[in-house]
């Protein structure tokens, strides 16, 4: 069995130079850019039970805007029907 070497995870590997980096080392230098342009959703665990893949949360996220367009924007009659009835 060969043993491995194991290289400290904070430091740099053999071949680089903190020469090379004349901007300096920043941890997490591009983690705001990330998040913005992610389009990653994180679900509650009660939420993700509820559906076994992503396709089935975007059929159901579909079928719910539909369905609110339909309630929010009901069809108004052009109210002949109501003048009939008095």
């Amino acid at each position: 069995m060969k043993k491995t070497n194991q290289i400290d995870k904070d430091e740099l590997r053999i071949e680089y130079k903190r020469s090379d980096f004349p901007g300096g080392l920043v941890r997490g230098k591009y983690a705001k850019r990330l998040r913005e342009s992610s389009n990653i959703v994180v679900l509650q665990p009660e939420v993700a039970q509820a559906f076994p893949n992503g396709e089935a949360v975007n059929g159901t996220l579909l079928l719910l805007i539909e369905l609110a367009q339909k309630t929010v924007f009901p069809r108004r009659s052009s109210g002949l029907a109501n003048s009939a009835r008095r």
